[in-house]
């Protein structure tokens, strides 16, 4: 058997030479002087080599382990050379196996399960929360500290919910690269218990009198936003629907309004057609058509689409991000609006239901329309309970809808100014 003081006092010689050890180990000294390790054996009838470093980089203890592992291949039918192969490649493979390059192989595969909000939202938040602090890392070096210490930047924003999604999303990643063979473990996984428990859901602020509904409006279109985003808003406040309903508006969902007229907004017959993929239903109803979201358009609010028609009507989207025309208006848009404006916990996009609720259900009351509720309940799109499910009709009460819309619209715009007015900046 070779020794190290052997291996340490060879000296090169007019040709190369070979230093046995056991097991087809041995060490080739060169005429140069290098030495290195190396392993004879035969597999399937023919002679083959193993390198395994050089000395005394890798010391004979250290070769003598990598012998013994390829022979234990060796007895399972399995080449050595081959399985080094494997290891080299999965190693480069996983080197380049960075988290947002993994993150958006997995988006990729997922989005066309996603409505496209959600898929826009979901990459987003990645693009903003993880890729400019873990990105460029490979996934497989990527640890929970790591994970956890860009969680706290979120937590310490109070962004709690966020800092949750976020974690998710990093594990959908972690799982889908241990399934494709770049990493083993969910870091993301293990921190979950590490981050602090969001609040507890409380009813969202709203504003339900007709006259402080239109303060609101009037200050918030009166700021310096972005045209998009307070066309946005006033279409939100007129129509009632969710806040990301609106952010994923499509022109192909407008319907019945002839474009091509001076004034489109005196059209009696504009719908908006939402589909169930975009709204917020069980999963296994999103491709019912029958669950699809029929929205009458109020005059103001064909006027405040058309308001906004000039800016992006060559996109399919009709309120596209300030920085991506191709993604829809963030989901925080509108609701940074209203804070900067100073109603920070008194109103927030999604209270825009609450408040036509409140107001048109009072008015039904004291005009006596009992009837009225109903329909109320089908404008906001909620979904009968699952004992009268089947007798579900997106369309019922269509006219009645068209004119509660109308009623509501015309209380909420009375003395604003018109939509093609939010097109302006101001300059205060």
């Amino acid at each position: 058997m070779l020794t190290d003081l052997k291996a340490r006092q060879a000296k090169p010689r007019e040709a190369d030479y070979k230093l046995g050890d056991t097991g087809g180990l041995y060490l080739l000294v060169t005429k140069a002087g290098a030495k290195s390790w190396r392993m004879k054996y035969r597999f399937a009838g023919k002679e083959k080599r193993l390198t395994f470093g050089r000395y005394p980089e890798v010391s004979l203890l250290a070769a003598r382990e990598r012998r013994d592992e390829a022979r234990r291949l060796l007895r399972d039918m399995r080449d050595p050379a081959v399985e080094a192969m494997k290891r080299r490649l999965a190693a480069a493979a996983a080197a380049e196996a960075t988290f947002e390059k993994v993150a958006r192989e997995w988006h990729e595969h997922q989005a066309p399960r996603w409505v496209p909000v959600h898929a826009s939202d979901v990459i987003g938040s990645l693009e903003k929360e993880v890729f400019r602090h873990l990105g460029s890392v490979p996934l497989k070096e990527i640890d929970a500290p790591l994970v956890l210490a860009v969680l706290r930047k979120i937590e310490k924003r109070g962004a709690l919910e966020t800092a949750k999604r976020v974690r998710q999303r990093m594990s959908a990643v972690f799982v889908y690269g241990i399934a494709t063979g770049v990493c083993s473990t969910d870091p993301a996984a293990t921190v979950m218990r590490a981050l602090k428990p969001a609040p507890k859901a409380t009813r969202q602020p709203a504003l339900t009198d007709i006259e402080a509904l239109r303060t609101l409006l009037r200050t918030a279109e009166a700021s310096g936003a972005s045209p998009v985003t307070k066309v946005a808003s006033r279409l939100l406040a007129l129509t009632a629907v969710r806040p990301g309903v609106v952010r994923g508006t499509t022109w192909s969902e407008i319907e019945g309004i002839d474009w091509t007229k001076e004034y489109p907004e005196e059209a009696e017959a504009g719908l908006w057609r939402v589909p169930p993929a975009r709204m917020k239903l069980v999963l296994d109803r999103k491709d019912e058509e029958t669950f699809e979201h029929l929205v009458p358009l109020s005059r103001q609010a064909i006027e405040a689409i058309a308001a906004i028609r000039p800016l992006t009507k060559r996109l399919p989207i009709l309120f596209p991000s300030n920085r991506h025309l191709h993604r829809p208006l963030s989901e925080n848009a509108i609701g940074y609006l209203y804070n900067r404006c100073g109603y920070h916990g008194r109103h927030v996009p999604h209270g825009w239901r609450a408040a036509f609720s409140t107001v048109m259900n009072e008015r039904a009351e004291r005009l006596g329309r009992a009837g009225d509720r109903a329909v109320i309940d089908l404008m906001l799109g909620h979904i009968p309970s699952n004992k009268v499910e089947g007798a579900y009709n997106r369309a019922a009460y269509m006219e009645r809808r068209k004119e509660i819309a109308q009623e509501w619209a015309d209380l909420l715009t009375d003395g604003l100014a018109p939509a093609t007015d939010l097109l302006k900046y101001s300059r205060r």
